[in-house]
């Protein structure tokens, strides 16, 4: 089953063309790489799909809804979660309360039930539960009392993977989850990955400069070239393809 379709899909910036007619499409269950060279489209077109940018044309599809004029919370709410290049964390708070943020339909940020604790307390005990699950499944389980700022990038980057776990996803956009990252935790970023596919079923579409690690995980890649998509494949076949190696690599 397909669950997210792009139908030609374009974005402008005034006179410059980002993404040009880009259509794809992403099975469930699958790890589905994105690469290209710097500035070949790949971080706008995630943006696309997560609704913080608007499409100029085209048409985005998820799970069979047509998603393209959703906001970032719709889509969100849809069951699509995203990482981002940067770790967006609130520094000084702690990796536990950074987990929380996203908890969907919370009684006790209603007003009317704000002021009565006990009607509550138990969905915010269930919630802090499922938010030491979240660390546990990304091994950050003992650092829930550490302030975000003082993590490390890689452990950065799986705090923001135990966020986007607390929506539910079924589709996690990771954009450049290893950049920064010594190799070795890159790779366990990656185990990570492939770990909440096989246990929990969840789809994702990954932006990724590490070939060397990506394509030992991916299932397919799609490969981005000035705006536009110039082949998709599984790894073996885009490292066989000389067209591609020189667009890439410059050979």
């Amino acid at each position: 089953m397909t669950l997210l379709e792009l139908h030609h899909v374009r974005k402008d910036f005034g006179g410059l063309r980002a993404v040009d007619d880009v259509s794809l499409n992403v099975p469930e269950g699958a790890i589905v790489g994105l690469i290209g060279p710097n500035g070949s489209g790949k971080s706008t077109l995630i943006n696309l799909i997560a609704g913080s940018e608007t499409l100029t044309a085209g048409r985005v599809v998820f799970a069979g809804q047509d998603i393209s004029d959703f906001t970032p919370d719709a889509v969100y709410n849809t069951g699509i979660a995203r990482g981002y290049q940067e770790p967006a964390l609130y520094f000084k708070m702690t990796v536990l309360d950074n987990v929380l943020l996203p908890v969907k339909e919370q009684r006790g940020e209603k007003p009317w039930h704000a002021p009565r604790w006990g009607s509550w307390q138990r969905e915010e005990a269930a919630g802090a539960e499922r938010a030491m699950e979240a660390l546990e499944q990304v091994q950050l389980g003992e650092h829930y009392a550490t302030l975000a700022a003082d993590l490390s990038g890689g452990q950065m980057k799986l705090l923001e993977i135990a966020r986007a776990l607390m929506g539910t996803p079924k589709l996690l956009l990771l954009d450049e989850p290893t950049a920064g990252v010594a190799p070795k935790l890159a790779y366990e970023i990656f185990e990570q990955i492939a770990r909440l596919r096989a246990e929990y079923g969840i789809t994702f579409l990954i932006v990724e400069h590490r070939l060397e690690i990506l394509f030992d995980f991916v299932d397919t890649v799609y490969v981005m070239h000035l705006g536009n998509l110039l082949a998709q494949g599984a790894p073996a076949e885009i490292v066989a393809d000389a067209t591609l190696r020189e667009v890439y690599f410059g050979e």
